[in-house]
């Protein structure tokens, strides 16, 4: 009993020591983490100190240079402002002769207006070089201007045909055949008409110069018969004249009028082979000529050449149906009438309506005198009125609303295009002046509206898209006729 009883309070002590171990491990465990805390928390402080110090030596270093910078300036401001008094306090200057006038001293408007002349001069001896050398070649120029016309008048037949499955070159030779076959038609059957009436057409004008003969002596201008007489025997004497220099010498006018007869040969030709080559190759002769030029430019170049194409096409479309409607309408009245020669009028009138103003004056005029030598004033003054009224409801009515904002070119430039094409070119002049001046115009318009891209900012600047129906010559470009 004394033995266990001894066990026990031995096992009762150990136990009480190792709970005081423990108490005072935690204790120093406490204590030191508190030392370590308190440690971290006095290297903070002085951190944040060290810091705040910095910041305040900074903050006084840039006060420092800003009242010196501050007293700098006003040294400066003072020594200026002393040099500037000295200055006006001291004797002026003794005055000199004025020196030459530099190329500085120029008024602004004389050297504005010598730089817009000399360029000025530039680009007139530019047209006029081109003028004159297409005025050299007009045997080649004006066929292909007319190619060109054509080309933009069938192309819609030549797609038609290429959608439906022909090949392109196929369908463009039977236009083009096709188109000739029309036209031979056209005027092979006026020709058999006027060739069939001549004979009545002649007894009728000498009639009709006995009416008018007679009008003269008896109606308001009471014109004696000597006066008319003198009259006619100046145009008998004029054609008796013309008629002896063509019999002295025959040769030369053979000469000449085979001359003309080769040129319109050859016109002919290079016609219908660039109509053809026009309809089938458009797109790679549009390609070729994109590629020629500069690289910066060759999108302006595309873009413009499109815009030129839908206004030539819209302009030959319109001159056509007007052209018809024009022709229609005077066959009728003349048919009405029981004017001759009704084909042969349309046909005149159809073909002349190609030139604008002038060609319908013209026309007109024809189909006035033949109605006045075969049925008397009467029917020509309504004929007369009749032909106004035609082309009065074609200026008014079918060209504003068939040409539409394509081609609108103000009359003004219309009458001054054909009095320069006619001086420059003659009958041709007139016919291509119009279309050109429309697709200038187009272009002209095109450029201005367009924004000013610079081309080494859009290096891939590619043109607009094209409308719905729109050209085919120039025609979209393909991956095989180079990158447009």
């Amino acid at each position: 009993m004394t033995d266990q009883g001894d066990a026990s309070g031995d096992e009762k002590s150990t136990g009480k020591g190792s709970l005081g171990r423990m108490a005072s491990a935690f204790k120093r465990n406490r204590e030191t983490r508190d030392a370590n805390r308190k440690a971290r928390r006095m290297a903070q402080d002085e951190a944040d100190a060290r810091e705040s110090a910095e910041v305040a030596k900074e903050a006084a270093a840039e006060a420092r240079e800003s009242a010196e910078s501050f007293a700098l300036r006003l040294v400066n401001q003072f020594e200026r402002l002393r040099e500037e008094r000295q200055e006006q306090l001291a004797a002026p200057e003794p005055v000199t002769a004025p020196k030459a006038v530099s190329r500085t001293d120029v008024p602004y408007g004389v050297e504005l207006s010598a730089q817009w002349a000399w360029r000025f001069l530039v680009i007139v001896a530019a047209g006029y070089l081109i003028v004159r050398a297409l005025g050299f070649l007009s045997i080649v120029a004006v066929p292909l201007v007319i190619a060109l016309l054509i080309a933009a008048l069938v192309s819609p037949v030549v797609n038609g045909l290429a959608r439906v499955g022909m090949k392109r070159s196929i369908s463009a030779l039977f236009v083009v055949i096709g188109v000739l076959a029309g036209v031979i038609a056209m005027l092979s059957f006026a020709g058999t008409q006027v060739a069939n009436g001549f004979n009545d057409l002649a007894g009728q004008t000498v009639k009709a110069l006995d009416e008018i003969r007679d009008w003269l002596i008896n109606g308001p201008f009471h014109a004696s018969e000597t006066q008319i007489d003198t009259w006619l025997n100046t145009v008998q004497t004029t054609l008796e004249d013309w008629a002896a220099a063509y019999a002295a010498n025959p040769f030369s006018r053979v000469s000449e009028v085979g001359g003309v007869a080769l040129d319109v040969f050859a016109g002919l030709f290079i016609v219908l082979f660039s109509t053809y080559f026009f309809c089938a190759e458009g797109e790679r002769i549009w390609s070729w000529l994109v590629r020629l030029a500069p690289r910066a430019a060759r999108s302006r170049m595309d873009s413009s050449g499109r815009v030129a194409w839908v206004s030539l096409t819209q302009f030959t479309r319109a001159t056509v149906i007007v052209a018809a409607v024009d022709a229609v309408g005077i066959m009728i009245i003349a048919a009405a009438l029981q004017v001759p020669f009704v084909v042969a009028i349309g046909v005149l009138v159809f073909l002349s309506s190609f030139v604008p103003l002038i060609g319908a004056t013209v026309a007109g005029a024809v189909a006035v005198l033949v109605a006045l030598v075969s049925q008397g004033p009467v029917t020509a003054l309504l004929m007369l009125g009749g032909v106004i009224l035609v082309q009065q409801l074609e200026a008014h009515g079918l060209q504003p609303f068939l040409l539409g904002r394509w081609v609108r070119v103000h009359p003004l430039g219309v009458i001054l295009a054909v009095a320069t094409g006619i001086v420059l070119g003659g009958v041709a002049g007139a016919l291509v002046a119009v279309p050109l001046v429309a697709a200038l115009n187009a272009v002209a318009n095109h450029l201005t509206a367009a924004p000013a891209v610079s081309a080494a900012s859009t290096p891939g600047l590619q043109p607009p898209p094209r409308p719905v129906n729109g050209p085919t010559f120039p025609p979209p470009s393909s991956p095989g006729a180079g990158n447009v």
